[in-house]
C-alpha cells in the first residue's frame, strides 16, 4: 500500500532546516496568476530570495496574458516582503500549448480507446501535460539562472492535483539537477488566505 505524502509537512521540515543555515536560498517560483501567488509570496519570502516567473501559455488572448503580467508585477511591488522579490516575464508560447493538445488529441484513440473524457476533463491527462509544460520551462530557467530551488503556485488551487504536481516537479529536478520545492500550498488555509490577500490588493 502506497503511503500518502504530506507535502506541506515536508516543506515545513525543509524550512526548519534552512533557517539553521547562514545562506538564504534562491527560489524560482512559477506563478499561474497574481491571486494564487499572493499567499505563496507572503509565506515563502521570509525564507527564500524569490524570483517569480509568470509563464502560462494556456492563456488566451495575448492581451489577457499581458494584463496578468502587469497584475503580477503590481502585486510584487506592493507586497512587503523580508527579502526583495524579482520578476521574470515568460514568453507567450501559445503554439507550444496548442501543439501539446493537438498531439494528445490526435492520439486519444490509442490512449483512451473507449472514452476520451478522462483526457479532456479538469484534472485529467490534459491537465498533467500542462503542468509539465509549465514546470519544465521553470526547471530550464532555474538551471540556467543557478537557482537553488524551483516550484509552482499551482498547488494552492483546490482544483489542482498536488501529488501529481510534486511527482512531475521531482522528476524534472532529477533531469535538470535543480532541487524542487515540494508543496501543497492549499494546506494551512493557504487558499483561504490567498482569497483574503486578493481582496486586500484588489486583484
Amino acid at each position: 500500500m502506497l503511503t500518502k505524502i504530506n507535502y506541506q509537512k515536508e516543506l515545513d521540515k525543509l524550512i526548519d532546516h534552512l533557517q539553521k543555515e547562514e545562506k538564504v536560498p534562491t527560489l524560482l517560483l512559477h506563478s499561474c496568476c497574481a491571486p494564487c501567488s499572493s499567499y505563496v509570496l507572503e509565506y515563502l519570502s521570509s525564507y527564500f530570495k524569490i524570483t517569480v516567473l509568470y509563464y502560462n501559455p494556456n492563456i488566451y488572448p495575448e492581451s489577457e496574458y499581458s494584463k496578468r503580467i502587469i497584475e503580477q508585477q503590481t502585486l510584487i511591488g506592493e507586497m512587503d516582503t523580508k527579502y526583495p522579490v524579482q520578476f521574470i516575464a515568460g514568453g507567450y508560447d501559445k503554439e507550444k500549448f496548442y501543439e501539446m493538445n493537438i498531439f494528445q488529441i490526435a492520439n486519444m484513440g490509442e490512449i483512451y480507446p473507449d472514452d476520451c473524457r478522462d483526457f479532456l476533463k479538469e484534472g485529467g491527462v490534459r491537465c498533467f501535460k500542462c503542468y509539465e509544460l509549465r514546470l519544465r520551462e521553470t526547471a530550464e530557467i532555474a538551471k540556467e539562472g543557478g537557482y537553488d530551488y524551483f516550484t509552482t503556485t499551482l498547488s494552492i488551487s483546490p482544483l489542482k492535483n498536488a501529488a501529481k504536481l510534486n511527482e512531475i516537479g521531482l522528476k524534472l529536478a532529477e533531469e535538470y539537477g535543480v532541487s524542487y520545492l515540494t508543496s501543497d500550498f492549499k494546506k494551512k488555509n493557504g487558499y483561504k488566505r490567498s482569497v483574503e490577500l486578493s481582496a486586500q490588493y484588489g486583484l
